[in-house]
């Protein structure tokens, strides 16, 4: 094994990817059974879970668990612990990776269910997940955390206000889990900026809409997996509680 590929082993490793069965989710979920670990893959649909983790599992020979959650629903949460344990004995590596960004025309007509709703998905989920798995790595004596954030954290736009609020607060939970559950757990934000996924279907795509980023495009979600990769393994040895921007250049 060479140089690179020892920082970036996962070898027997067991990584739980939510959000796994598409997208950027499905990507991570791959790179790391590439690099030897075996996954989990939890969403909502199992049929696309079960689909990605055959695919998975047949391109890598990898165990590829696939899962049925709601990840913004509290009391499904410890199931999917208890069931990944059941099946593989611990957890290596979270990957808080589920969200959603529902469109609405103004402000005003965001319902409180639609706000409840983007929040239970895009913080309150990865923060009870973070705290079981956290706990149970800690007194395992290692194991990393990865929250999945956005550049829109960052420069909020009005059509995505309560899921940029939600990832401003995943990157400020990011620092305190790092102190929490230091120094045998690292926690990290994997901050994504805009990639041609099922999501970005709906953009609109008039005009230069990503001429404002250095590389003047969106990434392709093959683009997330060595940041994905390096936070997730021994490379990042040294990193927690920081931020890895993955956006084009944001300004």
């Amino acid at each position: 094994m060479g140089y690179a590929d020892e920082l970036f082993d996962l070898t027997d490793r067991v990584v739980l990817v939510t959000g796994g069965s598409r997208g950027l989710g499905r990507e991570i979920a791959m790179g790391a059974a590439r690099c030897g670990a075996d996954v989990v893959i939890a969403s909502r649909n199992l049929d696309s879970c079960v689909a990605a983790a055959e695919e998975i599992t047949a391109a890598t020979g990898r165990a590829a668990l696939p899962y049925q959650v709601h990840v913004g629903r509290w009391d499904q949460l410890e199931p999917l612990v208890d069931a990944v344990y059941e099946r593989f004995g611990k957890v290596d590596v979270l990957v808080n990776n589920a969200g959603m960004s529902p469109l609405y025309e103004s402000l005003g007509s965001v319902t409180e269910q639609l706000f409840d709703s983007v929040f239970n998905l895009n913080i309150k989920g990865p923060f009870r997940l973070s705290a079981l798995l956290g706990e149970r790595m800690a007194a395992a004596g290692r194991g990393a955390i990865v929250n999945v954030s956005s550049s829109g954290s960052l420069r909020p736009d009005q059509y995505m206000l309560p899921y940029a609020a939600a990832k401003a607060g995943l990157n400020a939970m990011t620092e305190g889990l790092a102190k929490a559950f230091g120094p045998t757990v690292r926690v990290n934000t994997l901050m994504a900026g805009p990639f041609l996924t099922d999501v970005s279907k709906a953009w609109d795509m008039a005009g230069d809409p990503f001429g404002h980023l250095a590389l003047r495009r969106a990434g392709n979600p093959p683009e997330i997996v060595g940041a994905a990769l390096f936070l997730m393994s021994d490379a990042s040895s040294f990193s927690t509680g920081s931020i890895l921007r993955v956006d084009g250049g944001l300004p």
